[in-house]
């Protein structure tokens, strides 16, 4: 392979790593992501993972025992016999206590997926800042089309022609 072809490969793959991130669109979902791992830190360490688990098994499931009760009593005759005085209070929450089922198993996979990833959460949050993503391509690619360039004008691919101005006669 001759050096002009060497340096014109060179070119492209050079202008392939300036054009590739941009074209993705990388410079704004590296910033995206770098947010998105910012406003998670709190919530992803051990131990707010472990409060929000807590609050979900200790408080949250055994209300769902509670919720049923309470549904129940909505249309029971013995047990609304039986909470009669506490009826007025009971009514207006009872159309939120049916609803806690349905929340508790759409909260579950939540808490399961965050416990089960708090060590991932930690090792890619320990990556350098993502803003840097995006550079990481096309600095290496302004460098590559710099050198192609001093390649390919030396090799004489391209010539400058400056031309000057001769005085009039």
């Amino acid at each position: 392979m001759n050096r002009k072809a060497l340096w014109w490969a060179v070119l492209v793959i050079g202008a392939a790593l300036i054009i590739a991130p941009l074209a993705m669109g990388m410079p704004g979902k590296a910033a995206a992501g770098q947010r998105m791992l910012n406003d998670f830190h709190p919530l992803m360490q051990a131990a707010s993972v472990q409060t929000t688990a807590d609050y979900y098994n200790n408080v949250f499931v055994p209300l769902g025992a509670v919720s049923k009760q309470f549904t129940a009593a909505s249309t029971d005759p013995q047990m609304q016999a039986q909470l009669k005085p506490l009826m007025p209070m009971l009514q207006p929450v009872i159309p939120i206590f049916k609803q806690v089922p349905a929340g508790l198993a759409h909260y579950k996979p939540l808490v399961t997926t965050m416990q089960g990833n708090v060590s991932d959460y930690a090792s890619v949050d320990s990556l350098p800042n993502f803003n840097l993503f995006a550079w990481l391509f096309i600095v290496p690619g302004v460098l590559l089309v710099l050198l192609a360039g001093g390649g390919l004008y030396t090799a004489g691919a391209f010539h400058l022609h400056l031309h000057r101005p001769h005085p009039a006669a």
